[in-house]
């Protein structure tokens, strides 16, 4: 039902779901990392894009969206609240939750925000390297009307800045609703 529904919702605003990396089916775990995040927007597609594919996925989001008298909706497409106003360590619950689990994609925001940031957020970074899993480089292009999945990246012994410098070539500040919000200077 939510593969029908997602390529509905596609459908509706003219977006074509794009896989570049068809590597990326045959994972079990991944983190999705979504970029650029300027934009509301950025969630429908992600949303509509993850169902398509079939991916359990999960995405940590503000509380108040849970909390509120419709999180059940939030709930049930996968969304965890967080309560930003306690210091929480996000990277270890997020760890359990993936090495307690045979399937899952964990959805992260590495820009913590749709306003312009000056530099990416490294929980997705640590996420990985402690899980051992790869990282999917997602995106939505409004340009394009695009969105989908550009390619695996494996973390192994590499710092967050060499796999920054991996990632930076494949995102850029066009790409996103609010083109202005998004910083290529990802360090």
């Amino acid at each position: 039902m939510k593969k029908v529904l997602g390529k509905l919702m596609l459908g509706i605003t003219g977006w074509k779901l794009v896989v570049h990396d068809q590597s990326f089916k045959q994972e079990k775990k991944v983190i999705l990392v979504c970029v650029p995040h300027t934009s509301n927007w950025d969630f429908y597609y992600s949303l509509a894009c993850f169902w398509i594919l079939g991916f359990p996925f999960k995405i940590f989001i503000k509380d108040y969206y849970t909390r509120s008298w419709f999180g059940f909706l939030f709930k049930a497409i996968g969304c965890i609240g967080v309560d930003r106003s306690k210091n929480q360590n996000l990277v270890e619950y997020a760890v359990h939750l993936i090495n307690d689990t045979d399937e899952i994609a964990l959805i992260n925001t590495p820009e913590g925000t749709r306003s312009y940031a000056s530099k990416w957020k490294q929980g997705f970074y640590h996420i990985a390297k402690q899980t051992d899993i790869p990282i999917a480089l997602c995106y939505a292009d409004y340009k394009k009307k695009q969105c989908g999945v550009m390619k695996l990246i494996k973390v192994e012994d590499q710092s967050f800045e060499q796999v920054l410098d991996k990632i930076t070539p494949y995102y850029t500040a066009e790409m996103a609703k609010f083109p202005k919000n998004y910083n290529p200077k990802l360090y």
